[in-house]
This record gives structure tokens, sequence and C-alpha cells, in this order.
């Protein structure tokens, strides 16, 4: 009986967790602009609990995805990693969060929802007016 009252929530992290994989393959977007909203509104977590675990998917996608990119056969390799580059973003990622960690203590958890939501909404429109703008 207790399988069967979790299946409805399995269903929903299977679907959830299977379009933000497609949207993330196929548009190439973030994980974490997808992530966090599906496991906000769709499943129902925190904000805070949302962010933590979108910050572990990505941890993880992002390993796997070098990984394979430095394997074998891949074409790829250490010496085309610009590794200044990723050392600059890796110091100022941390700063940032701990800056944003900071500060996000101090909001209410609605307000971060709604604030990301309209980032997403905003980035969103400027992906739809430039694409529309280099069709044209």
């Amino acid at each position: 009986m207790a399988a069967a009252l979790r299946l409805p929530r399995v269903l929903k992290v299977l679907v959830a967790a299977t379009i933000v994989g497609l949207l993330t393959g196929f548009f190439g977007v973030g994980g974490g602009f997808i992530l966090v909203p599906a496991l906000v509104l769709a499943l129902g977590h925190s904000m805070p609990v949302a962010v933590g675990t979108s910050l572990l998917v990505i941890a993880i996608n992002s390993a796997t995805a070098l990984l394979a990119r430095l394997g074998p056969g891949s074409g790829g390799s250490a010496l085309e990693i610009d590794c200044s580059l990723v050392g600059v973003f890796t110091v100022a990622t941390v700063v940032g969060s701990l800056l944003g960690g900071r500060v996000a203590s101090r909001a209410k958890p609605r307000q971060l929802t709604l604030g990301f939501a309209a980032l997403n909404v905003a980035i969103g429109l400027y992906t739809l007016v430039s694409a529309l703008i280099s069709l044209l």
C-alpha cells in the first residue's frame, strides 16, 4: 500500500526530470533555470531545497560531460580547456554564491520564487527577441 501511495510522486519526478532533460538537451539551457522551477512548481519543494538539489544535479551533469569530452575517442583534450578562464569563473562563482546565499537568507522564499520566475521570463523574452531579429 505504501508503494502505491508513492507512485504518483515517482511519476511526477520522472515526468519533471524528463522534461528538464529534454529542454536542457534540445535548447542547451542551463539545468538550474529549468530544474529549480520544476522542483518548486511541479514537486512542491521549497526554494532553498530546490536550489541545493539543482546545484548537485548540475555538478554531476557537468562532471559527466567533462569526463565524456576528455574520454577516449571524444576528440577532446585537456589542452583545449582554458584553465585560466575556468579558474576566474570558478573563483567569481564561489564568491557570487556566498554573497547570494547571504542575501537569499534574508529574503522570503516567496520573494525568491517570484524573482526567479521573473528572471526566467526576462531571459526567455530576450532570447526570443534575439532569435527573431537574427531570422530577419
